[in-house]
């Protein structure tokens, strides 16, 4: 992973998700709220963690330098959450997607890691559209995309979804 770029904030280390994050990776999508706003991938075992992490992380951060972050609280060392950007067949330009472990909700750290890997997709990925999905009833999402500078730009309809998402745009 050391040819992947890595991001720090005040209170975080934001590193390229990788195999060794599996049991972490599982966590985070059993979340309730990873479940009831992103759904479920399915992940029961660490084994189904790392296939995911080989077959949906790991070929766009080979492709294109980024993809999901790993946030690491500097101060113990415990993985957090995860912050990405992550490209779309179906949209122009990358958008940016945040979720936490829910200890670590109300604290700041999503607006804080997904502030600097928008910073990152604009000055060092020469990003040049990046946008922000979520659902209708995810009101803290709405309210930090918000905060990121990104406005309402309509509803679209994602594949394998049941109702139109909104979508943000810088």
């Amino acid at each position: 992973m050391s040819t992947y770029k890595t991001f720090e904030t005040q209170r975080l280390l934001l590193r390229p998700t990788g195999e060794g994050d599996a049991a972490f990776i599982k966590a985070l999508v059993n979340t309730p709220k990873w479940l009831e706003f992103i759904g479920d991938r399915n992940i029961q075992t660490e084994e189904d963690a790392v296939a995911y992490i080989q077959a949906r992380i790991l070929p766009q951060l080979q492709r294109l330098g980024f993809a999901h972050f790993t946030l690491i609280r500097k101060s113990d060392g415990k993985a957090v959450g995860a912050c990405g950007l992550y490209d779309r067949e179906e949209f122009e330009g990358v958008d940016i997607g945040f979720a936490l472990l829910p200890a670590y909700e109300g604290m700041g750290y999503a607006f804080e890691a997904a502030n600097r890997i928008k910073q990152a997709a604009l000055e060092e990925f020469k990003v040049s559209a990046l946008s922000g999905i979520t659902r209708k009833s995810n009101l803290g999402s709405q309210k930090l995309l918000q905060k990121l500078g990104m406005s309402f730009a309509g509803f679209v309809e994602l594949p394998d979804q049941t109702e139109e998402m909104m979508l943000f745009k810088l």
